[in-house]
């Protein structure tokens, strides 16, 4: 939604060296165009959005790094609670609804072979992050109005769409940790 907004304070506080408020400052502002005076602008606004967010950890990259197990977990904790210490006006009440993590653990039976899979990944990515193949998230649950919450909408999980080696796990708000699907 696009909103006109207009200024109608002088926003200049040092205009010929007086001070807003000042005899001298209301006897310039009444010398001004009307115009002068204002400022029109627009203001984007979305009454309710549900955004999809999608981020990739290579375990296989991480092995060069110092980057750890609880490193991981400080990062979908990060991820969890990203708009709840970060308040303003344009994100207003953003908050993180849902938080999926697909895990890849590979199928071998002997487990360096398995580990070495689940290191490259079971599956490429964009068929797991697709929006509709594993997580589905129809837009409405069939009123027909515009959603303006989270309930207008039906998270779905097709846990039989799984490749073989990934599994998927979903983040538990009132326990604060991922648990699985």
């Amino acid at each position: 939604m696009d909103v006109s907004i207009t200024r109608m304070a002088v926003s200049d506080n040092d205009i010929k060296g007086a001070n807003v408020g000042s005899a001298e400052f209301r006897a310039w502002e009444s010398k001004q165009a009307e115009d002068e005076l204002r400022t029109m602008g627009r203001k984007s606004l979305v009454s309710y959005g549900l955004y999809a967010t999608k981020g990739f950890v290579s375990a296989n990259l991480a092995q060069g790094t110092q980057f750890t197990d609880a490193d991981l977990n400080e990062l979908w904790e990060a991820f969890a609670n990203m708009f709840d210490h970060d308040r303003s006006a344009s994100k207003g009440v953003m908050a993180c609804r849902d938080l999926f993590v697909f895990k890849h653990v590979g199928t071998d039976t002997d487990l360096v072979q398995r580990e070495k899979q689940a290191m490259l990944g079971c599956a490429p990515a964009h068929h797991l992050l697709d929006l509709g193949r594993i997580i589905d998230v129809p837009a409405l649950k069939g009123s027909g109005k515009t959603p303006r919450c989270y309930a207008d909408y039906a998270v779905t999980q097709h846990l039989e769409r799984m490749p073989k080696g990934v599994e998927l796990w979903r983040w538990d708000f009132s326990e604060n940790r991922l648990i699985k699907a």
